[in-house]
Order: structure tokens, then sequence, then C-alpha cells
């Protein structure tokens, strides 16, 4: 039963929830909301200013020593695929500040006594899944084109995607392959955990809703993709230190798009 709970969520049948008609107009109320909730009090971030530099060092130093430079692309671009989930706590403090209750940072690990943890922990198992799977098959690409040797530095690898004829094909092929991986994610996963955050509806449901949203609102929710997709890459540049900044706005954002996409509970029963 607790395995059914995970996938159906509480109850005795599916609680599916109802989607909303937005339009971009309301994706630029979103980031203002989420920009609100991150500057109401930024401190909350001074580790993340600290985590997200170190790790782009520590990814460098473990390239450069592994010559496997073909990687860093596509950990960029992965970014966006297990984006969804690193916002986590996030969407919590986004839930919080809405309902007037504390928001101090040690609030974001509440997220781990939520009844829908299981259900939480189902949808990034999925996540985990098209992240290793955009790795594998971005290799793959790269070794069909050019081979299974690798440029053993960064300056290397641009000199051979600029000036070798496969280079291009190489560039244009993996750029559309990590947009299709993108595009599944932002289709399974765009409000699935906010929404799993505010209602214990089970992460099949939670996937479904997502499905369902995106379909409902095509042009407003790729242009959110595009949207998120865009920032993270400028975040990425100096050496990952502007995630600090845009991953928290986007978190706090996503929440706000997920309360103007999903009708709340109560306004259902009434």
């Amino acid at each position: 039963m607790a395995h059914f709970h995970i996938i159906a969520g509480t109850g005795d049948k599916l609680d599916l929830p109802v989607i909303r008609t937005i339009t971009v107009a309301d994706l630029g109320l979103a980031l203002r909301r989420g920009a609100t909730d991150f500057w109401e009090r930024p401190s909350h971030y001074a580790m993340l200013a600290v985590i997200y530099p170190i790790i782009g060092i520590v990814l460098t130093v473990w390239m450069n020593g592994f010559h496997t430079w073909t990687l860093l692309y596509p950990l960029i671009g992965g970014f966006a695929l297990i984006g969804p989930f690193a916002a986590l706590g996030l969407y919590e403090i986004s839930r919080r500040r809405e309902q007037g209750l504390d928001t101090g940072w040690t609030h974001a690990f509440g997220v781990f006594r939520s009844p829908a943890i299981g259900s939480i922990g189902a949808v990034a198992a999925l996540l985990l899944v098209l992240f290793t799977l955009w790795l594998t098959t971005a290799q793959a690409l790269y070794e069909s084109l050019l081979g299974p040797v690798t440029p053993q530095t960064l300056d290397g690898l641009i000199v051979q995607v600029f000036t070798e004829p496969a280079g291009m094909t190489l560039l244009i092929a993996g750029t559309m392959l990590g947009g299709l991986f993108a595009l599944i994610t932002l289709c399974t996963t765009v409000i699935a955990f906010p929404l799993l955050l505010d209602r214990d509806v089970g992460a099949f449901v939670a996937v479904e809703t997502s499905l369902r949203a995106v379909l409902k609102n095509p042009v407003p929710l790729l242009a959110w993709g595009l949207l998120v997709g865009a920032g993270l890459l400028v975040g990425t540049l100096p050496l990952f230190v502007g995630l600090a900044i845009v991953i928290p706005i986007f978190g706090h954002a996503t929440w706000h798009l997920y309360r103007a996409l999903v009708e709340q509970a109560s306004e259902i029963r009434r």
C-alpha cells in the first residue's frame, strides 16, 4: 500500500487538479514575485553563493584531471534537467511566505518532513534517469562524430568543435538533443514538485498534471522553459557563480507559476 500511496497519493481515488489558462504576461508576474521572495531576505542564499562556485571549480578540476572536457556542455545543459528538484527548498520557502509563516532558511529542509516525500523522491528519480541518459547520449554522439579520443584541454575541445567538419554537426545535433531532453523534463515536472508540496496527490498525478498544464498552455510554458534555460546558461558562464542568484529567483517564481496554473483545493471544493 505504501508504494501505491507514492504513485497515486492519499485517498480512494486520484485527485486530479484543475488547470487554468495563463498568458505570457503571467510569466513576468511569476518572475517578479519570485524576485520579491528572493530579495526579502537574500542572506538566506549566502550559502548558495559559496556552494555553486565550489561545484563549478570541482567540476573544472575533475574534467581537467580526467580529460573529460567533452562533458562540459552536457553538464551545463544538465542543470536544466535537475533544476526542478534542486529548487525544492525554495518552493517551500515561497509556500511558507504565502501563508505568513516564518521563512528562515532552515525551513527549506522542511520538505524532508513532507507527507509526499516518497512521491517527491519518485519524481526526483525520474529526473536522475533523464540526466544520466542525457550525459550518456551526449558522449555517444561525440564519439560517433569525432571519435573516442577526447581533447585533454578546454582549448583543444574548442578548436576541435569549431575547426573540424563534424564539429558544427556535433554542436547543432547536441543542442537539438539537449532541447528534446529539456522538453521532456518541462512536460513531466514543470509544476510537479510544487504540487506535491502543496497536495499529496502522488507521483503519477504530479507528472500527469504537469503534462496537462503544458498541453493547455503550450506557448507560455514553452516560453518559460526557454527563459529558464537561458537563465541557467547565463548563470553557469562565470564559473557557476550566477546560479546563486538565478536558481533562487526561478525556484521561487516556479511556485508562483504553479499557483497561477493550478486551482487550489479549497476553490475546487467551493
